[in-house]
C-alpha cells in the first residue's frame, strides 16, 4: 500500500535480548563445591626464606631444622626464645623475669614517641625488652643464660636491658652456677640518653660480683655486637666464643673507613679476624655451641678460680 514504509532486510526481533552470562573461566562450569576444592589456596608468606649470600630460596622448615644456618654457612639472626631452646638440654629451661623499670623517663621523641616504639617492638617480638633470661642445664651443667635479642630495637642497651643483665648475674650467684651471655646489639639506646650509658658501668659491676663469687662468666658474641655493649660486658668474660661471621666491634666498619679514609682489610671485625688477633678465644658453629659451652662450664666449675 502506498504511504507504508517497508523494513529493509531481516525483520527486527522485538524480544528483549537475554542478559549476557558472566564468564568465569573453565572452573565456573563445575559445581560450587568442586570449584571450592580446586580453587587456589593461599600460600604462607613465610614459607620460603632467601639466602642473603647466594640469593637461593630456602624452605623454612629445612632452615629451622638447620638452626637457621644456611647451606653457605651464614648464621642468621635468631630470637631470644630460639636461642634459649637451642642452648639448654632438650630445650627445657626456667624463665627468669627481669625487674620493671620506668619507661620513657625523658619523654623522648625522634619523630615517633619512644613509648610507641616500645609498644611496636613488644608486639613484634613478644618480649618485654631486649634481654631474656633462662635457667637450666647446658650439656649437663646447670647455668643461667641471658640472651640479647637484636630484633628488639636493635638489641639496644637501655635501663631494662641493664636490669635484665644484672638480674641474670644475681640469679647465677643465688644458684651458685655460671652465667652465659649471648650478645647482639647496635649499642646504647639513644631514647634514654645518659641513663642508657650508665648501664655500661652497672653491668660491669654485676660481672665483678660474679668474680667475687668465683663463678664463671662466658660470653658468646653473635651478629652483630657493637657499640657500648662491646665496650662493657661483652668483652669482660672469662672466655669469649663467637658464632662464625659475626660482626664484632665498637664503631662499624663504614664509620671507621670514613674516619681514616682507608680501605679496611677483608674480614675486618668479623669473628674469624678477631680470633686471629686474639680478641676471641674460639669461633664455634651454632650446632656445636651447647656441647662446647657444657665442656667449658664443667671445667671451670670443677676448678673454681680465686677471686680477682
Amino acid at each position: 500500500m502506498a504511504g507504508m514504509a517497508r523494513p529493509r532486510g531481516k525483520m527486527a526481533d522485538k524480544t528483549p535480548p537475554k542478559p549476557q552470562e558472566k564468564r568465569g573461566g573453565w572452573l565456573s562450569r563445575f559445581a560450587p563445591g568442586v570449584r571450592k576444592i580446586v580453587s587456589r589456596r593461599e600460600t604462607p608468606d613465610n614459607l620460603w626464606v632467601k639466602d642473603p649470600d647466594s640469593g637461593e630460596m630456602l624452605y623454612r622448615s629445612d632452615l629451622e631444622a638447620a638452626l637457621w644456618v644456611t647451606p653457605s654457612g651464614r648464621h642468621m639472626r635468631i630470637n631470644a626464645t630460639q636461642r634459649l631452646v637451642y642452648t639448654f638440654d632438650d630445650g627445657e629451661y626456667e624463665a627468669i623475669s627481669s625487674p620493671d623499670v620506668v619507661e620513657d623517663p625523658l619523654k623522648f621523641s625522634d619523630g615517633k614517641p619512644y613509648r610507641e616504639r616500645l609498644i611496636a617492638a613488644r608486639k613484634a617480638t613478644g618480649t618485654k625488652d631486649a634481654m631474656s633470661i633462662g635457667f637450666g642445664e647446658i650439656a649437663g651443667t646447670p647455668a643461667v643464660a641471658v640472651v640479647q635479642d637484636f630484633a628488639f630495637m636493635g638489641g639496644s642497651l637501655g635501663m631494662a636491658a641493664g636490669e635484665g643483665f644484672i638480674a641474670a648475674a644475681r640469679a647465677a650467684i643465688e644458684r651458685g652456677v655460671p652465667l652465659v651471655c649471648f650478645t647482639a646489639a647496635g649499642g646504647a639506646r639513644m631514647q634514654e640518653g645518659a641513663l642508657s650509658l650508665m648501664q655500661m658501668a652497672r653491668t660491669t659491676l654485676a660481672v665483678q660480683e660474679l668474680k667475687e663469687a668465683q663463678l664463671p662468666y662466658v660470653v658468646v658474641l653473635t651478629d652483630p655486637t657493637t657499640g657500648g655493649v662491646t665496650a662493657s660486658y661483652a668483652m669482660l668474660g672469662d672466655i669469649h666464643l663467637a658464632e662464625p661471621g659475626a660482626l664484632i666491634g665498637f664503631a662499624g666498619p663504614r664509620v671507621i673507613e670514613t674516619t681514616i679514609r682507608e680501605k679496611l682489610p677483608p674480614g675486618f671485625q668479623r669473628s674469624e679476624y678477631l680470633q686471629e688477633k686474639g680478641m676471641v678465644d674460639r669461633v664455634v658453629a651454632r650446632a656445636d655451641l651447647p656441647e662446647t659451652l657444657g665442656k667449658l662450664l664443667s671445667m671451670l666449675m670443677g676448678g673454681r678460680r680465686q677471686a680477682a
